[in-house]
């Protein structure tokens, strides 16, 4: 089995560090992630200028744009052979609810996905990054149950992995999205220079986190798992706006 790894936080990120020592044992794996933390890319692909690839000391390549310029790099014009899977992460914090809208991490497996390859983004839900060991067991699990028996159709799973010794998770469970309220509003200082300056307000906090949903796995120490689609089509609204243009 082929994999190739990407991430939002750099290749210097431990936990693609993990996640590529836990999976070397099951799969031939190909690490290509941003030089730089990309947090936040989302889908973005870099069109105004080249590309490089360089390779680092540890045999990571890594690539001066996107998340998705590196999974788009990888698997159309790098890679002799396709993966047979694409993994992004371990993201350092959740992608949960709207966060999936801006991170680079769910952007990265979404490249693979749009190229015909199952895809998986995972995150750990915390930021002080205490058990990413935790996340790479359960990836490596997740690759395992793939092997053993794959989906019938193309995936893109969004997996998020509470913060704790393996042996403290709950189970693996099927969830949807949650929503989050209204970001925090930016934050204006002064630079050094005594120039304005804005930094992005924090996000909000969950509104819907009720049972079923990834919110609400994590925070009862589950993996949660959403399969996620790119049809960003409002069908129920399509009736809506066809009588409106009538009028």
């Amino acid at each position: 089995m082929r994999i190739l790894l990407c991430n939002d936080d750099g290749y210097f990120a431990p936990g693609i560090e993990q996640l590529a020592h836990a999976l070397r044992g099951v799969a031939e794996v190909t690490v290509v992630a941003p030089e730089r933390d990309r947090s936040g890319a989302s889908n973005s692909l870099t069109l105004d200028r080249p590309l490089s690839l360089k390779r680092a000391a540890n045999g990571f390549y890594y690539v001066n744009g996107t998340p998705t310029d590196c999974v788009h790099l990888a698997v159309t014009g790098m890679l002799d052979e396709l993966p047979d899977m694409v993994i992004s992460g371990i993201n350092n914090g959740a992608n949960m609810g709207d966060d999936t809208i801006y991170s680079g991490t769910v952007a990265a497996a979404t490249e693979g996905f749009l190229l015909g390859i199952p895809s998986l983004a995972i995150s750990l839900c915390s930021r002080g990054g205490e058990n990413f060991v935790t996340a790479a067991r359960v990836a490596r699990e997740l690759v395992a149950r793939l092997q053993r028996r794959s989906l019938r159709e193309p995936v893109l799973l969004n997996v998020n992995v509470p913060d704790v010794p393996h042996a403290q998770l709950g189970a693996l469970v099927v969830t949807r999205l949650g929503k989050r309220h209204k970001a925090e509003p930016v934050v204006r200082t002064l630079s050094p220079r005594q120039e304005t300056v804005f930094w992005i307000g924090a996000a909000g906090e969950a509104e819907d986190a009720g049972e079923g949903t990834d919110f609400y796995a994590v925070h009862n120490n589950q993996v949660s798992i959403t399969p996620l689609q790119i049809d960003l089509t409002h069908s129920a609204q399509l009736p809506l706006v066809r009588d409106w243009l009538r009028q």
